[in-house]
């Protein structure tokens, strides 16, 4: 059995990511009460005809269940149940912004006389716990339905538990940084094309931005410290069991440099990681780089 436990913050995405395990054939239940998880297992395992089982469980539950649910999961990792827990997050500017938008009334309101602020900040401290022994932390601020879509398909439902899933992220510091980056490394100290007024309307994937800034030492010399520190640690966060990691590099505007480490970095790893996820926040572009292409590339490149 491969089971799914998606939690995260009201008004994130939560449903919609269930329903796109639904639709990749999981078992998916709703607002599962934390008490129930082993039992749940238990009957479908006993079964045999659900090998996927995805469950959302939230704030929604009694507090005293989601006290339990750490001394549940470790439960289940002894009872060696193949399991990962993804936590869905929203800046919670945004989240305002979506129930005002929808008027819609948060779950902790229902029953209470706490504003929708006050229910957005409880909630998260809430989930602390959950949020702690996440195996995925994404970040819904910014992403469309479909986005998340293919996060949850490309990310969770794909994700090989023997091989560490490496996204390597652009962003713009002016937007903030991504709240679901493991590893944030800044490239602002480095030479800015948008200064150029020539270049400024193109991004960091340009060639004449690549041809820009690969004719820069310091460049070059950044480039090869962060791929030396990848190369030196990545696998010690893999034996220690860690199935995702989130690589984020930011520069002003999250347009040139920012995008150009990216991409570097993913043609020089993508051989020792076999396929890396890229996202470029601020361009809305995101896409896998496996090794198969990354050897094409290569060929193309010795042909001409």
């Amino acid at each position: 059995m491969q089971l799914v436990i998606i939690s995260g913050r009201s008004g994130s995405g939560k449903s919609i990511a269930l329903q796109a395990l639904e639709d990749l054939g999981y078992y998916a239940i709703d607002n599962l009460p934390a008490m129930l998880l082993g039992s749940l297992v238990d009957e479908l395992r006993d079964q045999g005809d659900r090998a996927h089982l995805a469950v959302s469980i939230d704030a929604r539950n009694l507090p005293g269940a989601l006290a339990r649910l750490p001394s549940l999961l470790e439960d289940l990792r002894q009872r060696k149940i193949d399991f990962q827990v993804i936590y869905l997050t929203t800046d919670a500017r945004i989240l305002l912004e979506r129930y005002s938008a929808t008027r819609r009334r948060h779950p902790l309101t229902r029953d209470s006389e706490m504003t929708l602020e006050e229910a957005i900040n409880k909630e998260e401290e809430t989930l602390l716990d959950i949020r702690d022994l996440a195996d995925l932390l994404i970040d819904t601020s910014r992403l469309s339905v479909h986005d998340l879509r293919r996060r949850i398909t490309d990310q969770v439902a794909h994700q090989r538990r023997d091989k560490l899933t490496l996204t390597l992220e652009s962003f713009g510091y002016k937007r903030g940084v991504p709240l679901d980056a493991d590893l944030v490394f800044d490239v602002r100290c480095l030479p800015n094309p948008y200064w150029d007024p020539t270049l400024r309307q193109f991004t960091g994937r340009d060639a004449n931005i690549v041809a820009f800034l690969s004719g820069y030492p310091i460049v070059d010399a950044m480039t090869n410290d962060i791929q030396a520190w990848l190369e030196r640690w990545l696998p010690a966060y893999q034996d220690s069991q860690r199935s995702y990691m989130t690589i984020a590099i930011g520069c002003t505007g999250g347009q040139h440099r920012s995008v150009y480490m990216v991409e570097q970095l993913a043609e020089r790893l993508v051989h020792s990681m076999g396929e890396i996820q890229l996202r470029h926040r601020e361009l809305g572009l995101q896409y896998t780089l496996n090794e198969q292409l990354a050897s094409q590339t290569d060929e193309q490149q010795a042909t001409s």
